[in-house]
């Protein structure tokens, strides 16, 4: 350094007591206090002598110096610590000093080679001091002076690291304060002033219960008494509190640590704080935005999962309460519970709705914030200026108003639209004590009762298209209880899921009772394979085109080979034919087209007792003969409809009086949980069994088997009882038929030569034999129309003529020739002499005609018995009818 900067004063004079503080009797000596300067600066000293040599040297001068006292002690320090280019001007100023001036100056100094304390790393060291030099006087009176000295770099690090702690603390984003050891704001920054108002010294002195709620404040309090004991660091407290001349609840996020002085000691708590109003704020908002998700995650899996309405609605409340809302309820229009197809609901709201389910989270009573107090499963309407009138109205949902002193405080009144179509209303409601509904939370609201709308929308769709298959299905099967001649009839149908109450699409299952001519009866059982609408109609198509062929009196299997035929037809546009074509190519038809279909065919005859069997891929006939077990008949089952190139074959089976015969679909005895054998194994041992004695019956010991006596109502009844028919997995159909042949006393039977008498022996015949039977009303029209049939087989007949008489809830007569030429009914002119006989039988019976059999041809005709219905024509009016 070129020079050493000084500033001198005059002549030290004596010290004035009075002139600067108090006296030194009144002193108090205490302490440097905690964070003193003394602390950070370090200041030496040390005394020169009146031969300007050093007399004195403090410990604090060891310690910056970095010489000990016995080498300090004694020497010149202009020739010990200046640098040889400066000692000239140095001498010159200690001859100042201790000529009596005061002289502050920076000094640069240099560490003597020799007596460095800290070892050799301190030898030749330089440095640079301030220093402060005060004259002053031995006891002899001689001049000497006193030094002060401080290490710049120590003060320039002061400087630097305050100017650093001033720009920090003052230019801080977050609330920034220095609490002392009272729990007392030593300083505060502009930032927490900007927010709690003033300046940063009017927050001096201040504690948190003056910026927190008493509760909030002693918690932080504690805390802040816990950073000052322990030492251990906060990081993230959140506070919450309200800013100066505000209601809003604000929150901020702290984070404490203890602050030290130079030496070490304790000297308070610093304290970060930055607000996280918004931020909360936008957690809040994304925790609803999750919540709201899964809830609507939660609705889709659970609503929806059954096809009934109230079972949705009842969904919709499960998934509702109590993640959302504290109670509710759903209300459906009462038109779409009872299947009204016309659209539900009133112009103004105000149409019926019946109460279908209702949830509480907080009490079993339920709400009545809107008017009154309505039941789980009444019907009721709203008040035409009610919320609820006029959300259903509007379609838009509404706020309800509390009642004064009711549990609910907010309600929401949702309408559930489906398809722009209103099906009926939600209600949800909050107790008090829970969070109003919000705008986010209407929004969550309409979309949960969406959902659900379509569901109930989607349900109510499928009832009114499973009913109405339903009906179809039951339009198609045989009304009221069958009857057959020489046959009592028990018939079951249950359609699939009807014993569970669950909808379910209905199936293809059918029987049929047919009656034939000659008191012969077809039955039949079938099944078309897959279910559904399209299911129900192939099923009436087949069912219709078998009693088509059963009228034309064709044998059992040639019925299934037309049946065969048929059903491959239902699959192809052209019908038959096209089926047929397409047969004679390679088939690369799409399996949705394909009518597969099973089915067993018989035709009982009363007076034999015999019936013929059919069958197409259908499971075997049960007969239970009297005192015997039941057994499955061996028929040949041939392969289902619809798959075509293998006849059919027929099996003819003589039925005991009184035995019993049952035809069913494979729904009755088979299920996933009982393979097929399992099931025709019970089937069989069911019908075996006698049931549980009725009141007024037998009981089991004197019971006799299923073949005999038992009310074939009891033997459905116990069948569908016994095989657990309740697993609605299929359609079920059962048709029993218990035997009782035509007595022989019911049955005329005669052979007639073909000559021309045979006429008149045949009149004489049957006049006889309904005189026997008490038919006498019958005598004269039985006469006419018998001679008008052996007439025709003498004419075109061929080989001898039989004539047959059965009496049962008819009178049927038959007359049979040799001969293949079927007879046909034309219309005769006025001027013909023949042509009338099969007019005049068409008058006078109820039905007629005819039908090959294997060796020639039948044509028959049928009476009334008297006291029927039907009205006998008078012969004598017919015939003048015919002219």
């Amino acid at each position: 350094m070129s020079e050493i900067p000084a500033r001198a004063s005059g002549p030290e004079g004596p010290s004035d007591g009075a002139s600067g503080g108090a006296p030194f009797g009144d002193a108090v000596w205490q302490s440097s206090p905690p964070g003193s300067i003394y602390d950070y600066i370090k200041v030496a000293s040390f005394s020169i002598g009146p031969d300007g040599l050093v007399d004195q040297w403090s410990l604090r001068a060891e310690q910056l110096l970095g010489i000990r006292a016995e080498h300090a002690v004694g020497t010149d320090p202009i020739e010990a610590f200046v640098d040889p280019d400066l000692r000239e001007r140095g001498q010159r100023k200690m001859a100042e000093i201790l000529d009596g001036r005061e002289w502050t100056g920076v000094v640069p100094f240099r560490v003597p080679d020799d007596g460095a304390e800290g070892g050799h790393h301190r030898r030749g060291q330089r440095g640079l001091a301030e220093v402060y030099v005060m004259p002053t006087r031995t006891e002899d009176g001689e001049k000497a002076a006193v030094c002060i000295v401080v290490d710049v770099r120590v003060l320039r690090s002061i400087e630097t690291d305050l100017a650093a702690s001033q720009a920090i603390f003052g230019q801080s984003p977050f609330g920034f304060l220095l609490i002392d050891p009272e729990l007392r704001v030593r300083r505060a920054n502009q930032r927490f002033a900007s927010v709690f108002g003033g300046t940063p010294d009017d927050h001096r002195g201040k504690g948190v219960h003056d910026y927190l709620p008493r509760a909030e404040g002693d918690r932080v309090s504690a805390t802040l008494r816990r950073v000052l004991e322990t030492g251990e660091s906060i990081t993230d407290m959140h506070v919450t509190g309200f800013a100066p001349g505000t209601e809003e609840r604000r929150h901020w996020s702290v984070n404490l640590y203890r602050v030290h002085s130079g030496s070490g000691r304790p000297i308070g708590v610093a304290w970060l704080g930055t607000d996280i109003t918004a931020r909360r704020e936008a957690a809040r908002e994304a925790a609803a935005a999750r919540r709201n998700l899964a809830l609507l995650n939660e609705a889709g899996a659970r609503i929806g999962n059954s096809l009934d309405l109230e079972t949705t609605a009842r969904e919709l409340l499960d998934v509702v309460v109590p993640g959302f809302c504290d109670l509710a309820t759903v209300d459906l229009y009462q038109g779409l519970l009872v299947g009204d197809e016309t659209p539900p609901g009133l112009a103004d709201g105000s149409a019926e709705l019946r109460r279908v389910a209702f949830s509480s989270a907080v009490s079993d009573v339920p709400f009545h914030g809107t008017g009154e107090r309505v039941k789980l499963g009444a019907v009721h309407h709203y008040p035409f200026n009610s919320p609820c009138a006029d959300a259903l109205r509007t379609a838009r949902p509404r706020t309800v108003p509390a009642e004064d002193g009711g549990l609910v405080q907010s309600t929401l009144a949702v309408p559930m639209v489906a398809h722009d179509t209103v099906v009926g209303l939600a209600q949800f409601a909050r107790t008090k004590g829970s969070e109003p509904f919000g705008d986010r939370d209407r929004d969550l609201a309409v979309e949960l009762a969406a959902r659900a709308a379509v569901c109930i929308d989607n349900a109510r769709l499928y009832r009114r298209e499973h009913e109405r298959a339903l009906i179809l299905q039951r339009s198609l099967l045989p009304p009221g209880d069958p009857e057959a001649s020489g046959l009592d009839i028990a018939c079951r149908y249950l359609p699939g899921n009807a014993a569970t109450g669950r909808p379910s699409e209905v199936g293809g299952d059918w029987f049929d009772v047919i009656q034939l001519p000659g008191h012969r009866t077809a039955l039949v059982v079938g099944d078309v394979m897959g279910r559904g609408l399209r299911a129900a109609v192939a099923m009436g198509e087949l069912r219709t085109a078998v009693r088509t062929l059963a009228g034309l009196d064709i044998e059992p299997a040639e019925v299934l080979s037309q049946l065969d035929e048929i059903a491959r037809g239902l699959g192809a546009p052209g019908g038959v034919q096209q089926a047929t074509r397409a047969a004679r190519r390679p088939r690369e038809a799409d399996l949705s087209e394909v009518y597969l279909a099973t089915c067993v065919y018989a035709v009982y005859d009363a007076v034999t007792r015999r019936c013929t069997f059919a069958n197409a891929g259908h499971l075997p006939p049960v007969l239970v003969e009297p005192g015997e077990p039941a057994l499955m008949l061996d028929v040949p089952p041939g392969l289902p409809l619809g798959v075509g190139g293998e006849p059919f074959e027929e099996v003819q089976v003589e039925l005991p009086e009184g035995s019993l015969l049952a035809l069913y679909t494979d729904g009755l005895v088979e299920s996933r949980d009982h393979p097929l054998d399992e099931g025709l194994h019970a089937f069989v041992g069911a019908l075996t069994d006698p049931p549980a004695p009725s009141p007024g019956r037998p009981s089991a010991t004197t019971a006799p088997r299923a073949g005999t006596h038992r009310d074939l109502e009891d033997v459905c009844d116990q069948v569908l009882s016994t095989l657990d028919s309740h697993h609605a997995e299929d359609d079920i159909a059962l048709l029993m038929a218990r035997v009782q042949g035509l007595p022989s006393e019911s049955v005329g039977d005669w052979t007639l030569p073909r000559e021309p008498r045979s006429v008149g022996r045949a009149r004489e015949l049957a006049r006889a034999r309904l005189l026997d039977w008490d038919l006498e009303p019958l005598v004269d029209t039985t006469e006419l129309l018998v001679s008008e049939l052996v007439t025709n087989a003498l004419r075109y007949g061929e080989g001898e003529i039989r004539l047959r008489l059965l009496l049962d809830r008819t009178l049927v007569c038959e007359v049979w020739d040799s001969g293949l030429v079927q007879p046909r009914r034309r219309r005769a002119r006025d001027t013909d002499e023949g042509g009338r006989g099969l007019q005049l039988v068409g008058l006078l019976s109820a039905a007629w005609g005819s039908r090959r059999t294997p060796r020639g041809k039948t044509v028959w005709f049928e009476l009334p018995l008297p006291g029927a219905d039907t009205q006998l024509t008078d012969p004598a009016e017919a015939l003048l009818s015919l002219f």
